[in-house]
């Protein structure tokens, strides 16, 4: 796991890989769990029996739930000290390869893509890649936008 204390250590990682995640296995509990919080219960998602017969052979993970796993695998990538606080700040250019299927595992690959000081708050933007495991094409991918209050 990385660490980062200051603007200035982040700095030093502009352009490169920051590292990757662990694979976490999204299995269709986690599916109908996210169904039930978001009620969005369509039946590519939550009915197995029914799936069988769709586009995909079998249920898909929701694409925001794909979404909503990035900070849980970012924080397994990278811890900032010395913060008054963090703001999810935005997202962009963000694209979506492929369904991912019930009981498949997925990985964050993220890079420092730019960093800037804007009086005192730090701004990076963080190039993410959500892979699939024995997968050629990735599940999802853009750019998230966070900004850091350092003390």
């Amino acid at each position: 796991m990385l660490t980062i204390n200051s603007y200035e250590e982040f700095e030093k990682y502009l352009g490169q890989e920051l590292g990757k995640s662990d694979w976490l296995e999204i299995d269709q509990d986690r599916i109908n769990a996210f169904a039930d919080a978001t009620l969005d219960h369509q039946w590519i998602h939550v009915d197995p029996e029914k799936a069988k017969n769709g586009p995909f052979g079998q249920t898909i993970v929701h694409g925001y739930l794909t979404l909503s796993l990035l900070p849980y695998m970012w924080e397994q990538i990278i811890k900032v000290n010395n913060l008054k606080m963090m703001v999810n700040y935005g997202m962009d250019k963000m694209k979506y390869g492929q369904a991912v299927l019930s009981g498949q595992s997925v990985r964050l690959v993220a890079t420092l893509h730019s960093i800037a000081n804007l009086r005192g708050i730090c701004k990076v933007e963080i190039k993410f890649t959500i892979e699939i495991k024995d997968q050629k094409k990735p599940a999802l991918s853009g750019i998230a936008t966070f900004l850091y209050h350092f003390n």
